[in-house]
């Protein structure tokens, strides 16, 4: 692929409007384009990326045995009316009319609609457990949105939904959420941090927040420090139960704004062990027992006896990890982006020097690139006139790991390569495939 061929409008200089890093990088590379307030159109570079974060969030779901669906975007309000959250959720839900004049919304969430999908058609314990989810367009329409895609009205969200006999039962499909979670932040290079939190207008009596720590972030976190231990060992954790597993994280206090006592911090958590910053929510859990299967009939037969199922929900914010990475990776100082290699639009970037009249190393880069495309290494060419340095600087801003450089120092069968933010190595083209394949199997 060749840079003189996409769709990427870099801007020279970080728009004014932009307050937070994620937000200036975005529009400043040419991954996203606002719309409307808070409603952006996603552009080539930033939907590879928010593409890749969706397929690692679906394979995370499908590992522990949950079952994707489509759910639309347009609801009913009768459904809302069913539940008692119609009136209750305020104004940040968009509330529509058709052409029948029926009521209609824009859906903020889905509790409500996956609940009837599983009354009309489970109707037996033997059916249980269900769990389901989906990835799908969201849109609350926020009062002031602001900092981008960080807290916009329209997003891209995966949520899921889970269906049980029992309270017990239930709880295991918390846990393993829990843990589905934490294992998918760890693909995506982050530390997210699970804590106690409020449950807002979702309801119930048990919910975990998942947090990065960011300056930039809107939430208020207090915990002991230790916990980020526990995170480093979670793959030793993870071979005990679900129960102990979770167990693990809540030793320690960890708690969002609308949980906090300062009594109880100061009680259990040592002076020198006391963090209180701010974080960015990427992801929040819920258990809610039988909030929305009572008052909408969702039950089961269970020996003769109707019994309403036990529910939870699980949200992952998509779109907004996107943002939440660059806030994690970007070094301000010297204006350096490195996506993790999971996620990142490309895997190298190859950045020759180009003379008008020489063109052997933009030859030597087509060879390249096929030879690295064989090896299902994702590369993209700057075949601009541009001057290496500018080059450089570019994709330095752009956060491609790995750049391969043809200028005066390759010479023969060796290159110029380097991981971006680190020191540049001479290699040969079969020791760069086996360093980016390394890179790409941790």
């Amino acid at each position: 692929m060749y840079f003189s061929k996409l769709f990427i409008p870099i801007l020279k200089n970080n728009p004014t409007e932009a307050k937070i890093k994620s937000h200036q990088l975005m529009l400043r590379v040419g991954m996203i384009k606002q719309s409307s307030a808070g409603i952006y159109s996603w552009l080539p570079l930033g939907f590879k990326v928010m593409k890749k974060i969706e397929q690692i969030v679906r394979e995370e779901q499908d590992r522990v045995g949950v079952q994707e669906i489509l759910m639309p975007t347009i609801q009913s309000s009768d459904i809302w009316k069913e539940s008692g959250r119609y009136d209750d959720y305020g104004e940040e839900m968009l509330r529509i009319k058709d052409r029948q004049n029926r009521e209609m919304l824009y859906g903020p969430t889905n509790e409500e609609l996956v609940t009837e999908i599983f009354r009309s058609s489970i109707k037996s314990y033997k059916s249980l457990p269900q769990l389901l989810y989906h990835i799908q367009w969201k849109f609350r329409d926020e009062l002031r949105p602001r900092f981008g895609i960080m807290r916009c009205r329209e997003f891209y969200m995966k949520d899921a939904y889970s269906f049980d006999l029992t309270d017990d039962d239930a709880l295991f499909s918390y846990n393993k959420f829990f843990l589905s979670y934490l294992k998918t932040f760890k693909r995506l290079n982050l530390s997210a941090i699970p804590m106690a939190a409020d449950t807002g207008p979702i309801g119930g009596n048990l919910s975990h927040e998942f947090i990065i720590l960011a300056e930039t972030g809107e939430s208020k976190i207090y915990t002991d420090k230790r916990i980020f231990e526990v995170d480093s060992e979670i793959t030793k954790i993870e071979k005990n139960s679900l129960n102990t597993l979770r167990g693990e994280y809540e030793k320690y206090y960890a708690v969002t704004d609308e949980k906090f006592d300062k009594e109880e911090f100061e009680k259990k958590v040592s002076e020198n062990q006391r963090i209180n910053t701010k974080g960015i929510e990427v992801g929040h859990i819920f258990y809610f027992g039988d909030k929305y299967s009572k008052p909408m009939n969702a039950a089961v037969d269970f020996n003769g006896k109707k019994e309403f199922v036990k529910m939870g929900s699980y949200g992952i914010g998509v779109s907004r990890l996107v943002g939440a990475i660059i806030e994690a990776k970007y070094d301000d100082k010297d204006e350096i982006m490195k996506w993790p290699i999971s996620v990142a639009p490309y895997d190298c970037a190859i950045l020759p020097m180009i003379n008008k009249n020489d063109n052997s190393n933009l030859e030597k880069s087509n060879k390249i690139l096929e030879h690295l495309n064989k090896n299902n290494i994702d590369t993209i060419v700057d075949d601009t006139d541009e001057n290496i340095s500018a080059k450089i600087k570019k994709f330095n801003l752009i956060g491609i790991p790995f750049q391969l450089i043809l200028g005066k120092k390759s010479e023969g069968d060796t290159f110029e390569f380097r991981e971006v933010g680190k020191e540049t190595q001479n290699l040969k083209i079969e020791e760069i495939i086996t360093q980016i394949k390394k890179a790409k199997s941790n």
